[in-house]
């Protein structure tokens, strides 16, 4: 079933990457409901390497602070929630539970550029269902790059088997604050019907 006009919108034409955020609180109620809406997503042998750290106290928040950017220390200052997008560097463990169709597991064990390929391309995938269930829940997002990934490792995820791939602010944006929308690219400029 194609989805309306109001819903493309939503999640795609009028979103937008925000910048600022309404002090208003994202109970942990409607981060559960996050989770159980986004991890219906297709993964490759449905490995689910994402792993998150949900940012939301003030004392989580003072230890992510130092590890961002400037640019982006606003950002997660003033977000109700940063969620720190990780990678499970041993998925694969869990795939027997997970695939149980086959022996998926030892297409990994061994063969670390493989996992390494599998874990960032997953991870990435499911990042992006989670900022569209964040959005289709009447969230906004503020996906960031800008942060010492090695120093974030050590804070947030000890015991080096998950690594960070992105941190993305979590809340109800300030509409006000966003920049102008960037252009983008006409069909022919970045497709090809072969």
């Amino acid at each position: 079933m194609r989805l309306d006009a109001a819903a493309l919108d939503q999640l795609f034409r009028d979103a937008r990457s925000q910048n600022a955020w309404l002090p208003k609180e994202v109970p942990d109620s409607l981060l559960r409901e996050l989770h159980d809406v986004m991890k219906w997503g297709p993964t490759s042998v449905n490995c689910w390497p994402m792993r998150v750290v949900f940012v939301k106290s003030e004392t989580a928040r003072q230890r992510l602070l130092p590890l961002v950017l400037d640019g982006n220390v606003e950002k997660v200052r003033t977000a109700p929630v940063t969620a720190i997008i990780g990678m499970d560097m041993a998925f694969y463990d869990r795939l027997p539970t997970l695939f149980p169709v086959a022996d998926a597991k030892s297409w990994f064990v061994g063969n670390q550029d493989l996992v390494n390929t599998t874990a960032m391309r997953n991870s990435s995938l499911q990042g992006a269902y989670f900022m569209l269930a964040a959005r289709a829940l009447g969230l906004d997002c503020g996906p960031m790059s800008g942060f010492d990934n090695a120093k974030v490792d050590v804070e947030f995820f000890p015991g080096n088997m998950v690594r960070s791939n992105f941190i993305c602010a979590l809340g109800y944006g300030d509409g006000s604050k966003v920049h102008p929308r960037g252009p983008r690219p006409a069909f022919d400029e970045v497709h090809r019907i072969i």
